[in-house]
């Protein structure tokens, strides 16, 4: 296959220039060997038929992927309980979240990486910085993403409207258009796990707030944006434009429930844009930007970044191959085969993939305005704590202002600060 030729001839341009990669001490070849790739969840099946070609290419350095659970919380549990292991390293390349190389970097569980051999100019900006830590690279950045709202554009357009741009417009059709229609109004990812941390950045960050500041260092939640941002979301579950049951959804059980037809409005990534077969909104489906306050939102950078665990055995290869993944043949693969966005600027502009993928100008822009979430070498108390505090004040249990009061405790216990 002509990808599979482009992407060999550009790695045989790597070998010089990650030699040194190699562990002093060590024979020339002592780097290069078969590896396991780990990865959460494959949704969409396409990594193992894009691994095949690299397969095929070197079958003395044949990567096998080994897939983790759907969920992020449970992916992070079995590869930090792998790095912290002694001994070889089950897994020798990692596909992980965006927001886990600082944490992963500052415990030494991921080997930083030479710039060199990786097309990071070709990157959107944003995404580079997420593979990131203490001004060193730690990993390369491989999907993007950027939360966008899904609406059902075929109801909005018998009603002659315009998709919202503000949350007061966002709320008003959700509860007044969407019962008209048989729909609830408006969805995300409220079950306690990521995804809740993810919802509750972009509410803040839409409202103009933030969380951390100086890399974890100092807590910055207490502010009338946070409370504004949270309070949306709980309002909408208080008065019922938010249904109940979405406090039990993770992206797929959102997608679902919006692709079978039960949601006006869905916050999700873009790829619960493209259609199930058989689904009754296939081609219904419009994407804009999250709204906010008074204007466009802000989403929080998703995505994953490929990173070479510190205790491989083959780093050499490991490194080509992420060299490989991140080429752009492979990347416009992730998009046509595994409807994920891809980091190379490039593909972003391309009149074939724009027809395919028609919400790729919007996806762009949202990733060029996108926050990441706050970066901490204590991610993942971080996120804990935020997927509580928030959960109590969906349900009720605290009111937002409470909530936030009680965030920027809990945050300062985590960060020592």
């Amino acid at each position: 296959m002509r990808w599979i030729r482009a992407a060999g001839r550009g790695l045989l341009a790597l070998v010089v220039v990650l030699t040194g990669y190699v562990s002093a001490g060590k024979p020339p070849d002592d780097g290069r060997g078969p590896l396991t790739l780990a990865t959460g969840g494959d949704l969409t099946g396409y990594l193992r038929a894009v691994l095949a070609g690299w397969n095929s290419a070197h079958p003395d350095e044949r990567v096998e992927v080994t897939e983790l659970p759907d969920s992020a919380d449970e992916t992070y549990a079995q590869m930090s309980t792998d790095l912290r292991a002694d001994g070889r390293a089950r897994f020798d390349i990692l596909n992980i979240d965006v927001n886990w190389t600082s944490q992963f970097a500052a415990a030494g569980w991921i080997r930083p990486l030479p710039r060199e051999p990786f097309p990071l100019d070709t990157f959107l900006p944003p995404v580079v910085d997420t593979a990131t830590y203490d001004g060193r690279l730690y990993a390369v950045p491989y999907v993007t993403n950027a939360g966008l709202l899904l609406y059902r554009k075929d109801i909005l357009a018998r009603e002659g409207l315009a998709p919202p741009r503000t949350w007061a417009e966002l709320e008003h059709y959700a509860e007044t258009l969407a019962p008209k229609h048989g729909l609830d109004g408006y969805a995300g990812q409220f079950l306690p796990y990521e995804g809740l941390t993810v919802n509750a950045a972009e509410a803040v960050y839409s409202a103009g707030g933030t969380i951390l500041g100086d890399e974890g260092e100092r807590v910055t939640v207490d502010s009338q944006a946070a409370r504004q941002g949270i309070g949306f979301l709980a309002r909408g579950l208080q008065e019922g434009w938010i249904p109940r049951a979405a406090l039990g959804w993770k992206e797929e059980e959102s997608k679902q429930a919006f692709q079978q037809g039960e949601l006006l409005f869905l916050r999700n990534w873009p790829y619960a844009a493209v259609p199930d077969p058989g689904s009754p909104v296939a081609g219904k489906i419009g994407a804009v930007p999250l709204p906010g306050p008074d204007g466009p939102g802000t989403s929080v950078l998703g995505g994953s970044n490929l990173a070479v665990s510190s205790r491989a055995e083959h780093p050499e290869t490991a490194a080509r191959v992420i060299a490989y993944l991140t080429g752009e043949s492979v990347q416009r693969q992730v998009l046509t085969r595994g409807a994920l966005p891809p980091v190379r600027a490039d593909l972003y502009e391309d009149p074939e993939l724009i027809r395919r993928f028609p919400y790729l100008p919007t996806l762009r822009e949202s990733v060029l305005a996108a926050a990441p979430r706050p970066k901490s070498p204590r991610y993942d108390q971080v996120s804990l704590v935020v997927q509580a505090v928030v959960r109590d004040a969906l349900t009720g249990k605290q009111t937002p202002a409470e909530a936030v009061r009680r965030l920027a405790r809990e945050l300062a216990a985590v960060s020592g600060g």
